[in-house]
C-alpha cells in the first residue's frame, strides 16, 4: 500500500524547505499541486523530476477517491501547495480526510507556515492564539469580527493585500482602534515587512501605500479592564 505525503513549501524563500522534503518530493510517484505553474520553479530548482498534477478546490472534489486508490494500489503521493503547509487555508483537508476513511497512511512533514512567524513577531502572547484564516469576503463577515470582538487569546488572520485596509477599518470599529495589531508582509522575501501599533497607527501606515504580497494580520487579545481587579472597599 502507498502513502499520502503531505509536504510544506516555502512560503517565499526558496531555501526555507527540508533536506527530507526534497528527498520525499523527488521519491515518490506522483506530486499533487495547488497551480502546476508555481510549483514548477520550485521543482526545477532542486532538480525534481517526479510527475506533476493539478489538485486545488475546483476538481478535489471529483477526484479525491481516485487519488486514494491509487495509493491503496500501491502509489506514493505528495500533496504540496503553492506556499506554506497544504490544509492550512489552501487544498488538503478533504484529500486527507479520504485517505484516513479509506485507510490510507497520511504522514505530514514538518515545515513552513506563514502565520508562525508572523505571531512571533508580532510579540503577543503565544501560548494561547486562535487561528481564524480567511474571513469571509461578504456574507458573515461583520457578524465573525463582532464575535471575536471579546476574545481573550492572540488572533491570527490571512487576508489579501487588495482587502487589508478594509479589515483594519473594521478592526478598529470592533476592536478599538488602540488595540494593539501587527501585520506581516511578503514574509521570508527580499521585501518583507512587519508593521506593529495600534490598529489606527498601522491603518494609517497602509492607507498611504501601494499594498503589495502576501499578508498576516496579528491583533492582540482584549485585555482585562485592570479596574475589575481592584479590591472592593470595605463597608464601615
Amino acid at each position: 500500500m502507498g502513502k499520502l505525503y503531505i509536504v510544506p513549501t516555502p512560503i517565499g524563500n526558496l531555501e526555507d524547505i527540508t533536506l527530507r522534503a526534497i528527498r520525499v518530493l523527488k521519491e515518490v510517484d506522483l506530486i499533487l499541486a495547488e497551480d502546476t505553474r508555481t510549483s514548477s520553479f520550485l521543482l526545477k530548482h532542486y532538480n525534481i523530476a517526479t510527475r506533476l498534477s493539478s489538485h486545488h478546490k475546483f476538481n478535489e472534489h471529483k477526484t479525491v477517491e481516485r487519488l486514494a486508490d491509487q495509493m491503496l494500489g500501491g502509489d506514493n503521493i505528495a500533496l504540496i501547495s503553492d506556499a506554506g503547509t497544504p490544509s492550512i487555508s489552501d487544498p488538503g483537508f478533504l484529500l486527507t480526510r479520504t485517505c484516513l476513511n479509506m485507510g490510507v497512511e497520511v504522514e505530514c512533514l514538518p515545515g513552513a507556515t506563514a502565520f508562525v512567524p508572523a505571531l512571533v513577531n508580532s510579540g503577543f502572547p503565544s501560548d494561547r492564539f486562535c487561528f481564524e484564516g480567511f474571513l469571509p469576503q461578504k456574507k458573515g463577515r461583520q457578524k465573525k469580527i463582532k464575535e471575536l470582538a471579546g476574545e481573550t487569546r492572540t488572533m491570527i488572520f490571512y487576508e489579501s493585500p487588495y482587502r487589508l485596509v478594509k479589515a483594519l477599518e473594521q478592526f478598529a470599529e470592533h476592536f478599538g482602534p488602540e488595540r494593539n495589531v501587527s501585520v506581516s508582509r511578503e514574509l521570508s522575501k527580499v521585501f518583507e515587512e512587519n508593521k506593529r501599533g495600534t490598529i489606527a497607527e498601522v491603518l494609517l501606515h497602509f492607507q498611504s501605500k501601494v499594498i503589495k504580497g502576501e499578508i498576516v494580520i496579528v491583533v492582540e487579545g482584549k485585555q482585562a479592564d485592570p479596574r475589575s481587579h481592584e479590591p472592593e472597599e470595605e463597608s464601615e
